[in-house]
């Protein structure tokens, strides 16, 4: 696996630590690589003709193939052990978290401080914030307490699990930074708008802000605000942004509406975040989005491919039934240029591209087998 980046706002990990996440690692990747395509074979092979031969027809959607697939039990057995490698990787990291909590804290502590005195970048909390219920409702990729909960003074927990966490859930394919996704949106920016160059940018759902700081480092001269609703993970992003030597500005908000004044960016963004959202959610996020835009700016939306085939869709549904991403399968029929419209822009201004990037790094391998999908689109004066 790929180094993983071990910077001030990482805790060091014994033999034994160590052992168990690689232990973890190893697992993940067996199962996606030699028993996860074995699923593919159990439906072509078996599942769907046997159906075809009971039913006079193959199945009408995914959800039908997911009654006829979740009967089999080669496809039990591997869900069954990827949800368990899941629980796994969150238990592999949590201890040395837990273990090293109080320093870390304290050097987050220390780092926004410095940040406060050299007028770098900054973060602003909001305790009287109301968390929206697909925060609340479950534990989102099944990390315990989700991405809000505090568990003591100053928490930053839930940024240090997730940062390392997700690293471990890819396998490394991220990068060292875990800035792959920030990656293919600039990528796609580049090559489809060239000459464009914003000033103000706003990173919803930013998370620890791993890929906020794409955005900053690609473009130095601009200010880059990241929002997201939970104080935990703020406080990690805005302590491992200054770890980095990055300037951004993180604020506690909720992207259905915000307290930015109306054309206040050039370039608002998000990464593998409306899938995480809901159904009444969404088209208020991109009526946020609209109102917030400068007349000539511009909107990026990226989000995970859903599959094409019946079976495609089935598997990348997983998540969404075993791994708490529980709006995730709606997401595979929803018409995101139809969204768009309900949150104010014109037809002749919103674009939803497959896009398949091109970059000259080691995680690309993962990244090429997929066509990401990007919703783009830009105000009427645009």
């Amino acid at each position: 696996m790929p180094a993983f980046n071990q910077h001030a706002m990482q805790p060091t990990t014994d033999l034994d630590e160590q052992a168990r996440q690689d232990f973890v690692s190893s697992l993940r990747a067996h199962l996606s690589a030699r028993l996860m395509p074995g699923a593919y074979k159990v439906y072509e092979n078996r599942v769907e003709p046997n159906f075809r031969a009971s039913e006079g027809r193959a199945p009408n959607d995914h959800d039908e193939v997911r009654e006829l697939m979740t009967q089999d039990p080669f496809y039990q057995f591997w869900s069954a052990m990827q949800r368990r490698s899941q629980e796994m990787l969150w238990d592999s990291v949590i201890d040395p978290t837990e273990r090293q909590l109080d320093a870390l804290i304290e050097t987050s502590r220390k780092l926004a401080e410095g940040a406060t005195t050299t007028g770098r970048g900054s973060m602003r909390l909001d305790p009287n914030l109301n968390i929206p219920r697909y925060h609340t409702a479950v534990d989102i990729h099944l990390q315990p307490g989700g991405y809000h909960t505090e568990f003591t003074n100053d928490d930053i927990a839930a940024g240090v699990i997730y940062d390392k966490g997700i690293n471990l859930y890819m396998g490394g394919a991220l990068g060292p930074e875990n800035n792959l996704m920030g990656d293919i949106l600039l990528a796609y920016l580049r090559e489809k708008y060239p000459d464009f160059r914003p000033k103000k940018i706003l990173d919803l759902g930013c998370a620890i802000g791993n890929s906020s700081v794409v955005w900053a480092r690609a473009f130095p001269q601009a200010r880059v605000h990241g929002i997201d609703v939970a104080a935990p993970v703020l406080r990690y992003a805005h302590a491992r942004a200054e770890a980095l030597g990055v300037a951004i500005d993180f604020s506690q908000q909720n992207a259905e509406k915000t307290d930015f004044p109306d054309s206040s960016f050039d370039l608002v963004l998000s990464h593998i975040v409306l899938h995480e959202t809901s159904r009444s959610a969404l088209p208020k996020i991109l009526r946020e989005c609209h109102r917030l835009l400068s007349p000539n700016g511009l909107m990026l939306h990226l989000e995970i491919p859903r599959g094409k085939t019946i079976i495609e869709k089935f598997m990348h549904n997983w998540e969404s039934y075993n791994n708490n991403e529980t709006f995730s399968r709606f997401m595979t029929n929803i018409d995101l240029t139809a969204e768009a419209l309900k949150g104010g822009f014109v037809a002749d201004c919103v674009t939803v591209d497959e896009f398949a990037p091109k970059l000259d790094i080691a995680q690309m391998n993962y990244a090429e087998n997929f066509l990401w999908k990007i919703l783009a689109a830009r105000p009427e004066a645009g």
